[in-house]
């Protein structure tokens, strides 16, 4: 079965990063190595994290000065992870997955991921399911990503916003899939986006050049089912997508016209699909 190692962000999570790491670490199939990156936490995180390293043996800790709350960072920690595990020369695994210091996953979510992939080479990412709403893209936390397609393609994350969803984009750009294992189940300790206005679900549909029709059929849905993000959610998305203006560098800027271009061209094949469908 194939191998994984797992990095997970934190900052003042003294509440819940215990139980997110053991998650991690009772897995049937485990990590071969769980990277922390500590983003300046002022709580009782580090300790807990020191306590978890005594444990825990494969646990590897980067420690973050304290420069406030800042969510560019969340990208730029990934990245400073992929550069520990070279710069450390760890072993090379099949997969990396991405956590959080707020998912609790069944104890054989690895197992079932890693089998589905292993099995589908096309496969670039998945991840499992955390609620009943039926997303048709893998989720940010807990997901697989095929690192052979990762570094041909990436190497490192794009330090900008939108950087979950352009790889989905570049891999099917590249001929490959994505897919959602929908029994494997984890669950957010969090309330999910409790912590901000959809800010960046709106931005990024610009920066990544979503075609408008997309957009708004995107918020329509999500504000007819209120799920996943509620219905005040959904109109602060669509509020940014319509009034953001992209920056022309840095984490607001927008992404290659190859990028945006050919997210378009996939958003205008599946509108044109679904009127085709209704009109039968």
């Amino acid at each position: 079965m194939g191998t994984y190692f797992a990095i997970v962000t934190c900052r003042n999570s003294e509440l819940t990063i215990e139980k997110a790491i053991y998650s991690l670490h009772n897995q049937s199939v485990k990590p071969q190595y769980i990277i922390t990156i500590d983003d300046g936490s002022t709580d009782q995180t580090p300790r807990i994290l020191d306590h978890l390293k005594t444990e825990i043996k494969n646990l590897f800790i980067i420690t973050n000065p304290d420069l406030g709350y800042d969510v560019t960072r969340i990208v730029k920690n990934w990245n400073k992870a992929l550069r520990f595990l070279v710069d450390n020369q760890l072993d090379v695994t099949d997969y990396h997955m991405i956590a959080t210091d707020d998912t609790i996953y069944e104890t054989d979510y690895a197992k079932k991921i890693i089998s589905i992939m292993d099995n589908n080479p096309d496969l670039a990412i998945a991840s499992g399911s955390y609620s009943n709403y039926r997303y048709e893209k893998p989720h940010g936390a807990g997901r697989f990503v095929r690192n052979s397609f990762f570094r041909k393609v990436h190497e490192y994350y794009p330090e900008k916003m939108g950087y979950e969803s352009v790889v989905l984009i570049t891999a099917q750009k590249n001929g490959m899939n994505y897919a959602i294992v929908r029994d494997a189940i984890f669950e957010h300790t969090r309330q999910l986006g409790q912590d901000h206005h959809f800010y960046e679900f709106g931005a990024s549909m610009r920066t990544l050049g979503y075609h408008p029709i997309f957009a708004l059929g995107r918020f329509a849905n999500y504000f007819i089912s209120g799920k996943p993000i509620g219905r005040l959610g959904a109109i602060y998305m669509f509020y940014h997508y319509i009034f953001y203006k992209p920056k022309n560098t840095g984490y607001d800027s927008m992404y290659p016209i190859d990028i945006r271009l050919y997210l378009r061209k996939k958003q205008l094949e599946r509108i044109k699909s679904l009127f085709r469908f209704r009109n039968k």
